[in-house]
């Protein structure tokens, strides 16, 4: 968005101003903060609770024990949680016959687990996001209008490494 010399951008409902609400945006984190660096730490119980939740398909009830998870954690290592919490959301939209919700958080979700591929806490996030891209694809080719034919079998599993 351009402006007029002079003309500053107005703020929304938020009352942050633009340049302020872009600042805030989350985005998957800078290589420079070492995302990785904690991935080969034990996962917390949390991740583990929210990992069989997402298996069951109880997308919300993971919803909610990641996003407590994310937001008790301070260190890069939480947008993983954040990354798979979203997958989930991406899947509960689908089943709920929201197209666009899908689309947006398979991709979001898949996009925010990429610097802890191909594995992180046990987790394995390379096949996840391989997995949620998939889903997503036939998302996008079946098309609003087609949505319910989309295979479930589809759904990712999460699936953990054993302790080595």
């Amino acid at each position: 968005m351009t402006y007029e010399p002079g003309e500053r951008p107005q703020p929304d409902a938020t009352n942050q101003p633009h340049s302020q609400r872009v600042a805030n945006r989350r985005t998957p984190p800078d290589p420079a903060e070492r995302p990785a660096a904690r991935c080969g730490d034990a996962p917390p119980d949390g991740l583990l609770l929210g990992v069989a939740q997402f298996n069951r398909r109880e997308y919300f009830e993971c919803h909610e024990t990641l996003e407590a998870v994310w937001n008790a954690e301070p260190g890069p290592i939480r947008v993983l949680y954040k990354g798979i919490l979203q997958v989930g959301v991406g899947c509960y939209h689908l089943l709920r016959g929201n197209y666009r919700g899908a689309v947006i958080k398979l991709q979001s979700g898949a996009d925010y687990l990429e610097p802890y591929a191909p594995r992180c806490m046990r987790v394995e996030v390379g096949q996840l996001i391989a997995d949620a891209r998939r889903l997503r694809a036939e998302v996008v080719a079946r098309g609003p209008e087609r949505l319910a034919e989309v295979d479930r079998t589809l759904l990712p599993i999460i699936r953990l490494r054993d302790d080595e």
